[in-house]
């Protein structure tokens, strides 16, 4: 099953994947998508990887998340964290946004497939003000399309903010004749 979280940075989402992944079923695989590019990331992957049990396998996957899927056991419980750098890194290695969309569109519908519990992390960047420079509004725009991608294919959304969980109801579907 596919639990999906948004919300904004250090918003609690990591955490709350954490503990949801500790209650499922082991094997546990974190795929991270961050890279250390310089000493402060370093330092934060550092130490998000000492949040983690020991037992947890990890995959840096900071651009091929659906290779990194598909060499995980179909029943094992799977961390994804995050969308928000995978698509930047997929946009700085040079992905056009059909490129981008179509990844996504083919890793949502077979992230909810797994028979295992998958949950995945990502940021709410569309909330703020419209970005000043194109590349900016480029990534938000990307990154919104993805975050639908997961969120529609996901057996439950949840949207985190200050520590705390809101529930994200499926889209109404309106009859065609209404609108």
């Amino acid at each position: 099953m596919l639990t999906f979280l948004i919300g904004g940075a250090r918003s609690g989402k990591s955490a709350l994947a954490l503990q949801m992944a500790s209650a499922g079923r082991p094997p546990v695989t974190f795929i991270a998508t961050a890279q250390a590019r310089d000493a402060e990331m370093e330092a934060r992957i550092s130490s998000h990887r000492s949040e983690r049990p020991r037992s947890w396998s990890t995959i840096e996957a900071p651009v091929h998340l659906g290779q990194a899927l598909r060499e995980v056991a179909d029943d094992a419980t799977v961390v994804i964290d995050c969308l928000t750098l995978w698509v930047a890194n997929l946009v700085e290695a040079g992905y056009d946004d059909g490129a981008v969309t179509g990844a996504a569109d083919d890793l949502a519908p077979s992230a909810s497939a797994r028979s295992g519990l998958v949950v995945v992390v990502s940021n709410e960047v569309g909330s703020g003000i419209v970005p000043m420079a194109p590349l900016s509004r480029r990534y938000r725009d990307l990154l919104g399309r993805v975050n639908t991608a997961f969120s529609q294919h996901a057996g439950q959304a949840f949207l985190v903010m200050a520590g705390r969980v809101v529930p994200l109801l499926p889209a109404p579907v309106v009859p065609a004749s209404s609108r």
